[in-house]
């Protein structure tokens, strides 16, 4: 049976060179970081190399790198210090967030009485960036926590803007940039943000490893206590060959830019393409065709699929050999559908299969031709 692997926005696949780096550090680099010996020494030079790397692309100090298991731990961090350390009391959100943001201002408003608001959203999931200037006018001390890169829709936002936004209000700003790092550029001594999370298995990266950004004389406090590692601000042994896992995929990530997102962006736009002339009556979710205002590496479709037949879409996919998904995989364990979807679609949309294809470097035009094949004979 052929396999076709289309989730790519839940996760990625290694790529060899770094599995081979992975694994020469786990033989020959396996001192603790912060022993002071040289097996010591020689793994936190490691750390200490990978940290520079990423400070050097992203153009900020390599202090305000710090790792951690990845992305959720990184918004947690940020959300969490702000409120209790900076005192925040304000978080201005959108609804169509990461549960790793919308679960922890919901918990920080349970434990410290904080205001969640959520700025409107436009029929195509953008935000409603008047809405924002409005919000912004509060007198209270603000964060403004919006992703860069939907994780389902693929919508962009603009950073810079809301950026500045935050600056002329004096909103501190956290972006989930979970979807963006490693398929984007960013710059940032140009953009006015404070706190930002990544992971690296977003971008043919290990799992649990990523990092967050923290703006230097934030004052925050460390989310985990115990030992003085990542300068005092997280506690606990550096796992070494992720960390350089994830310096490898970034590297390369950014070494090959250019030319892998050429050839992921011509696979959308077949994509695109094969499925309106398949399927002339489905729908793209958000702005998920537009290659201007979403990323090129994901699409959200809706199908024009008999109700009946919806329900087992997914699972005939899978029988034939096809890994997509219908959201974020994180709450691929809940019955309640897309909360994304459910902000930006009509009833009589929601009722209909809409599924997220996401492409990388390893996908080919052959691999899409098969899936739109497999659709047919389903429809």
């Amino acid at each position: 049976m052929k396999q076709v692997y289309f989730d790519s926005a839940a996760t990625t696949q290694l790529r060899p060179e770094i599995v081979d780096k992975m694994t020469t550090v786990m033989h020959e680099n396996y001192g603790n970081a912060s022993s002071t010996h040289s097996y010591g020494r020689s793994s936190k030079s490691l750390v200490e190399n990978a940290r520079k790397t990423i400070a050097k692309q992203l153009n900020c100090s390599a202090s305000e790198i710090i790792f951690t298991s990845g992305g959720t731990e990184a918004d947690n961090f940020a959300l969490r210090s702000a409120v209790r350390d900076l005192g925040v009391k304000t978080i201005i959100t959108s609804r169509i967030e990461h549960h790793a943001v919308l679960y922890t201002a919901n918990q920080l408003e349970r434990e410290y009485g904080i205001t969640v608001k959520f700025v409107e959203l436009e029929d195509n999931g953008h935000i409603n960036y008047k809405h924002l200037e409005e919000l912004l006018q509060s007198p209270k001390k603000k964060l403004v926590s919006l992703m860069h890169v939907n994780n389902e829709i693929g919508n962009i936002l603009d950073i810079k803007r809301v950026g500045e936004l935050c600056k002329v209000n004096n909103a501190l700003f956290h972006s989930d940039t979970v979807q963006s790092v490693g398929h984007y550029e960013l710059d940032l001594q140009d953009v006015n943000i404070d706190f930002l999370a990544v992971s690296a298995h977003k971008f043919h990266g290990p799992k649990g490893v990523g990092f967050a950004f923290i703006r230097k004389n934030s004052g925050i406090k460390p989310l985990i206590f115990g030992g003085e590692q990542e300068r005092g601000t997280r506690a606990g042994t550096e796992a070494v060959h992720n960390i350089v896992g994830l310096e490898e995929a970034f590297k390369l990530s950014y070494g090959n830019l250019k030319e892998e997102r050429d050839y992921v962006t011509a696979l959308k736009k077949y994509f695109i393409k094969a499925i309106k002339d398949a399927f002339p009556d489905a729908s793209f979710n958000g702005s998920s065709a537009n290659l201007e205002n979403s990323t090129y590496t994901l699409i959200n479709v809706c199908l024009p699929i008999a109700p009946e037949k919806a329900p087992i879409l997914l699972f005939q996919l899978d029988l034939k050999g096809i890994a997509c998904s219908k959201g974020s995989a994180c709450q691929s364990g809940s019955a309640k559908g897309s909360h994304v979807l459910s902000q930006i679609l009509c009833y009589e949309d929601m009722q209909k299969p809409s599924l997220r294809f996401s492409f990388c470097k390893y996908n080919t035009t052959e691999e899409i031709d098969y899936v739109i094949n497999v659709l047919k004979d389903f429809m």
